[in-house]
């Protein structure tokens, strides 16, 4: 089993979660307890200008947690090694449900309320679905980036459009 280091505490990496613009997220284990480990990477993104990574991740899951958004808590950052501990939310991602033709109506209020606390802090959240978690019937942003607000790039004008089988996201799965 591969392990990785953050601060010295050792993690068993039990699988990868995704590949995300800005690094690696892994299932990981320490001390019986699951959390994500996040590995920042430097690949090239042809849409996506990054300053330093990691701590955009900082300063953003600030900036979400001042704006009231409902994201799992950081538990370890190393700058070092580029590295984010944070708390595993379990549960289907919006992108999972859509993909296999579940209704996902009853998340909107809560997704339109994250939006709504974002604009008025004056950030965008990275509304495509598999940034968001359902757990106990609640709605979690996994990820941690956020941007200038800027309406082009709000729920309404953008996210929405892959919430559900509309051709965006069809075009989506065919093409990912």
């Amino acid at each position: 089993m591969e392990t990785l280091t953050v601060n010295d505490s050792l993690y068993n990496i039990i699988k990868l979660l995704g590949k995300g613009k800005g690094g690696y997220s892994y299932l990981a284990e320490r001390d019986g307890k699951k959390v994500v480990l996040k590995q920042i990477h430097h690949e090239p993104c042809s849409y996506y200008t990054f300053g330093n990574k990691i701590e955009a991740e900082r300063n953003d899951y600030k900036r979400l947690k001042n704006a009231g958004i409902r994201i799992p808590e950081m538990l370890d950052i190393d700058t070092e090694t580029e590295r984010i501990v944070k708390e595993y939310i379990d549960g289907d991602t919006i992108f999972d449900m859509v993909q296999r033709g579940e209704a996902v109506d009853d998340y909107l209020p809560q997704v339109k309320e994250m939006a709504r606390l974002a604009k008025a802090a004056g950030l965008n959240i990275d509304y495509f679905p598999t940034n968001f978690v359902v757990c106990d019937d609640s709605l979690w942003y996994i990820d941690y980036e956020c941007n200038g607000y800027i309406d082009e790039w709000n729920f309404d004008n953008w996210g929405v459009k892959y919430w559900s089988r509309t051709p965006e996201f069809e075009d989506y799965l065919n093409n990912h």
